[in-house]
């Protein structure tokens, strides 16, 4: 008789350590002045970078439709997150940029992720946190930052 959790733990539990890591940032977000901030803005702040981007675009890098990705840039520039304008380059392309808003909330949010991992060095040693941390590296594609998960799950397109 195996002694092994059923299969199915496994990504579970990587999803449960993910989800507490996000709802445990956002609490904190929130107490730092951001508590407008979902957790799907966060991977849409990212897929805008620093250039700013169009909807179109935004939509492609996130995996959703032109017009998701409308409807989220729309409820952030409501909340005052990102802002829309004119390309110097190309009036008639419309870009979306962060406010610096946008751009604190995500200095703020690599601050707490590190916290965060801190927390969970203590918790379980820092050892075995880099060996986690290792382990998932060969376990998981080389490009660790996929903006496409809101498409990839699917019902936000």
């Amino acid at each position: 008789m195996s002694t092994d959790p059923p299969g199915f733990e496994l990504p579970l539990r990587l999803l449960l350590g993910f989800r507490t890591l996000i709802d445990e940032l956002h609490a904190e977000l929130a107490r730092q002045g951001h508590p407008d901030v979902r957790p799907m803005y966060g991977f849409v702040m990212q897929a805008i970078g620093p250039q700013g981007t169009t909807a179109a675009e935004l939509g492609r890098r996130l995996g959703v439709s032109k017009q998701a990705a409308g409807k989220t840039i729309d409820a952030l520039t409501r909340i005052g997150y990102v802002e829309r304008g004119t390309d110097p380059n190309d009036a008639r392309r419309k870009v979306v940029r962060l406010t610096d808003r946008g751009v604190d909330s995500l200095v703020r949010a690599a601050r707490i992720f590190d916290d965060l991992r801190a927390r969970w060095a203590q918790i379980i040693g820092e050892d075995r946190l880099r060996a986690l941390e290792s382990d998932l590296r060969r376990l998981t594609p080389a490009e660790f930052f996929r903006l496409d998960v809101p498409g990839w799950f699917g019902g936000y397109q």
